[in-house]
């Protein structure tokens, strides 16, 4: 960290917003329910020389930083880090002592965005977001600057509850990028997020089919266990689990969108008695084929 010349901002080709604590208070006070979590600042430091901020008390926002170049070092809770290009830290909101400074000698150039709100906390627990998580590896994350940049443009356009609106809800897709990215597991013959992708282009293709997981574990010359363990992670159920939910995901639109019988429909979907089908249906949907049918029917 230099010791000499600090700022906070004011790097050629940046790009900042702090949006007013009025208008987002206003906001808030007019339509509770929409801002639960929201944007406070946005912004881009290209080779930020120099940058440093200090905050004794911590932060009530959440700080997203992604590096993309260069390198940068933070301290929170009297534990130090470094970010590299390629990763990112989120920086869930607390009252520790924090202090983050771009690198003497090779200064990072970040994408970064705060964002806070009643639930915050909440959101952090659910998503196991905690100070000591540190830095993460992630491949370049073209998505997050697409998303980046149209949140900006849409704040750069005004703060009306649509504008808002817009760039809040852009930004949970926004943080998927990073703490859900395509697997990039390497085997032997194909990377995981490739498995994944095709074993669900698979299912969807084969809607009518009944597939066991050896032969989708075969389909990619793997191990049932190290395919299920692949499938679990990417997806966060068993393979079967999903191809069920796919099949009931399609008996639901064919339900609402044709009048063919429920028979029909299960054989359709590769059940061959339709009373299991009605079953399977009831325990995912929450609701009989024909209770579901008639009730989105009403609603319509």
């Amino acid at each position: 960290m230099s010791n000499g010349f600090k700022r906070r901002d004011g790097f050629i080709g940046e790009k900042l917003i702090n949006i007013p604590l009025k208008v987002l208070d206003d906001a808030k006070t007019k339509e509770p329910e929409l801002f639960p979590v929201y944007i406070t600042q946005i912004g881009y430091f290209p080779k930020a020389s120099f940058h440093y901020r200090e905050r004794r008390k911590g932060c009530e926002d959440n700080i997203l930083i992604y590096c993309l170049q260069g390198k940068g070092h933070y301290i929170l809770d009297d534990k130090r880090y470094e970010v590299n290009s390629n990763q990112f830290v989120i920086i869930p909101a607390t009252d520790k002592y924090m202090r983050y400074w771009a690198d003497n000698e090779d200064p990072w150039t970040i994408y970064w965005v705060h964002y806070t709100g009643a639930g915050i906390d909440a959101f952090n627990r659910a998503l196991n977001l905690c100070i000591t998580n540190g830095p993460l590896l992630i491949p370049f994350n073209e998505k997050a600057l697409e998303i980046w940049q149209y949140i900006y443009q849409t704040l750069e356009m005004g703060y009306s509850i649509e504008n808002l609106c817009n760039a809040n809800f852009c930004l949970y897709h926004f943080i998927a990028t990073f703490l859900f990215p395509h697997r990039k597991i390497k085997n032997n013959t194909e990377s995981g997020e490739d498995v994944i992708t095709k074993t669900i282009h698979r299912m969807r293709n084969n809607i009518d089919k009944k597939f066991t997981v050896e032969e989708m574990a075969a389909s990619h010359s793997l191990s049932v266990s190290h395919f299920s363990n692949l499938f679990r992670k990417a997806t966060g159920m068993p393979p079967i689990d999903y191809f069920i939910h796919i099949k009931m995901q399609k008996a639901c639109q064919l339900l609402y969108t044709n009048g063919d019988k429920i028979r029909d429909i299960a054989t359709g979907l590769g059940y061959d008695d339709p009373y299991y089908f009605s079953r399977i249906f009831k325990k995912y949907i929450g609701s009989s084929p024909e209770q579901y049918r008639l009730n989105v029917k009403n609603i319509s």
